[in-house]
């Protein structure tokens, strides 16, 4: 008798655990699930696309501060260790903790940073975030290196990954002048010193970091600096030439930026932020203006792609 109570009890207590076992492992997978979990069969990731001085860096960082992400940087000359100023990247304040990956990873600065290197290197950074259970938000402005990643035939990118593209996209004419702040800044902040510490006279301005605008810009005033003879009005000359030549020459990458975005529009699904009344504005209105025309629609887009099913 005690032992057929004893098995009946057993058996009582199997029935418990499958049931309420199986409740708590349900419980705990739900807990889990985050926008790359179990219940999406690709892995879902953002791009921020704009051309340069429209605000990406400054998105991308809000965006993984709210979602839990990390970020990729898909911008040809930051990939290269040094001339953060020349290159615009974010500083360490600036990036609020978020971890970066291609930034300033490269330390040759010699070395070709490749179409076919970024898309060898995007998905070990992606393997690596997703492993973290974070979003991935690839951010930057060689839309050539991106274009050859999501469209690459052999990674079949677009059949493992659900993509999401934010365009954040200014005016012409307000972006013109955006830019031309933003470069006189950057002198302000030690642009010809960063460059001057790069320069040679034998640089090879196609090859690796030194493609960066300002550096061939501003080599026929480095020259003049090393020549005795050059007088002070010549040397002011050259240097003002050179800062308005960098100014003109990132109005054209913005230009050229832009019109790409443009025929990537007619392919992809783009989500298009209009953020000229951002640049138009200054001080806390332009606070307020990112907060309500740039973040509100990026968080809604964002908020909606990730709870789909990919």
């Amino acid at each position: 008798m005690v032992a057929l109570a004893l098995l009946g009890l057993i058996r009582l207590i199997c029935m418990l655990v499958d049931i309420f076992g199986r409740s708590l492992v349900s419980a705990a997978a739900m807990e889990f699930v985050h926008a790359n979990g179990p219940f999406h069969n690709k892995t879902k990731v953002i791009f921020v696309l704009g051309s340069t001085g429209c605000g990406k860096t400054k998105l991308s960082i809000d965006l993984a501060t709210r979602y839990n992400g990390e970020i990729i940087n898909s911008d040809k000359i930051q990939v290269y260790k040094g001339l953060d100023i020349v290159t615009n990247k974010a500083t360490k304040p600036e990036q609020r903790g978020i971890l970066h990956h291609l930034l300033g990873s490269i330390q040759d600065p010699e070395a070709d940073f490749t179409v076919q290197d970024f898309c060898l290197q995007v998905p070990k950074a992606l393997d690596e975030i997703t492993k973290r259970n974070r979003v991935p938000i690839i951010a930057g402005g060689s839309n050539t290196y991106i274009e050859a990643l999501v469209e690459d035939p052999t990674l079949r990118f677009q059949d493992k990954y659900d993509c999401c593209f934010i365009w954040l996209d200014v005016s012409l004419p307000v972006l013109y002048n955006r830019v031309s702040e933003r470069v006189d800044e950057m002198v302000d902040a030690g642009l010809v010193d960063e460059l001057r510490e790069m320069f040679g006279p034998g640089a090879d301005y196609e090859r690796g970091i030194r493609r960066a605008i300002g550096a061939p810009e501003m080599h026929a005033y480095f020259m003049a600096e090393m020549d005795h003879s050059e007088d002070e009005a010549g040397k002011e000359f050259l240097f003002k030439d050179g800062i308005q030549k960098t100014k003109d020459n990132t109005l054209k990458l913005a230009e050229s930026q832009v019109q790409k975005i443009e025929r990537l529009r007619t392919k992809w699904d783009i989500h298009r932020i209009d953020v000229t009344a951002v640049h138009e504005s200054r001080g806390k209105k332009a606070v307020v203006a990112w907060e309500n025309l740039v973040l509100k629609p990026s968080f809604s887009i964002v908020s909606e792609f990730l709870e789909m099913d990919g």
